[in-house]
């Protein structure tokens, strides 16, 4: 009997064999992603936190856009995934947008990924969103891991309500008066922080919001995760002995239910102390986080008080 010829490898049957990915030893096949924008949720740390759909779609797409190949290149090897690495971050956003619009307008496939966690929060990927759909392409969500909620989880605290902050800015003055707003918000507060200023922060958090409860998460999911639940005077004056490496993550219980203005003659008191050392806008973010009262109230008042005290119009 005459032997039957063996199929011929042809492109199609190359790329299809090329779109798979390995799961401990096993190679699975993924069909081809569907045609539009994929936003895939990848590992904040352990990378086996990965999906099961989010592997397969990685595989299976034309391009994955991410903010560095060398980050992404590491959950690609570790779960043989051949799909070519795009970069896009804030810095070539712009030039790269028009590029990624034309490859889907052709009917590709593209994930979008960041360093870790879900794409779009804290990361460039909300105005490419925009402009893909606003061209009349799909968008896909994949959830899957998020430091977010991954350190509102464990912290202890209420979790009915939550602001989500990002990263608080970097000098000292303008994050002492963003603190001050938001201490007035009625939920539990999470924000991102660097280990090379987050003593500095703890400091300002506890100066503003004194003996709120709160939890530091560093390091989650990783090998040496820390998580450290206290009241923010008490983490602050520790904060000295912290391990400063790593990425932190700090959550931040809303303000107690009970919390009353404080009075005319506090008020004065605490605008009094912080005139002294500071200038008008610090004093009054201040006082307007600790007294309860309205901005323009603390603004009218500060500016008297200051006039007494350095004389001229009390403006600084």
């Amino acid at each position: 009997m005459r032997a039957k010829p063996s199929p011929t490898n042809t492109p199609e049957t190359t790329e299809a064999a090329s779109r798979g990915f390995s799961v401990d030893a096993h190679r699975l096949v993924a069909p081809k992603a569907a045609p539009g924008l994929h936003l895939v949720a990848t590992p904040i740390g352990n990378l086996g936190d990965i999906t099961l759909r989010a592997l397969q779609t990685l595989a299976g797409v034309d391009v994955i856009a991410c903010e560095d190949t060398r980050i992404t290149r590491r959950l690609t090897e570790r779960y043989d995934i051949s799909a070519q690495l795009k970069q896009y971050h804030e810095h070539n956003a712009e030039a790269a947008r028009p590029k990624i619009l034309e490859r889907l307008s052709q009917g590709g496939s593209i994930a979008l990924v960041s360093d870790a966690g879900t794409p779009l929060i804290s990361d460039p990927g909300y105005k490419l969103v925009r402009e893909v759909c606003a061209a009349g392409h799909a968008v896909y969500a994949l959830p899957g891991p998020s430091s977010v909620l991954a350190a509102l989880s464990v912290a202890a605290l209420p979790t009915d309500r939550f602001f989500f902050e990002g990263f608080l800015p970097s000098k000292s003055a303008a994050r002492k008066s963003r603190v001050a707003e938001l201490a007035r918000i009625d939920a539990t507060l999470v924000m991102f922080d660097s280990g090379n200023r987050v003593q500095d922060t703890l400091a300002e958090l506890a100066e503003i919001m004194g003996t709120r409860e709160a939890a530091i998460c560093r390091e989650l999911t990783k090998l040496h995760e820390q998580i450290s639940r206290a009241t923010l005077r008490e983490l602050a004056r520790d904060a000295d002995t912290l391990e400063t490496r790593g990425e932190f993550v700090l959550v931040i219980a809303p303000p107690a239910a009970d919390a009353e203005m404080l009075t005319s003659d506090a008020l004065d008191d605490v605008l009094r102390e912080q005139l002294a050392a500071n200038s008008v806008k610090d004093a009054v973010a201040h006082a307007v986080a600790l007294s309860g009262r309205p901005r323009r109230e603390v603004y009218a008042r500060a500016l008297e008080l200051a006039k007494d005290l350095r004389g001229g119009d009390g403006e600084d």
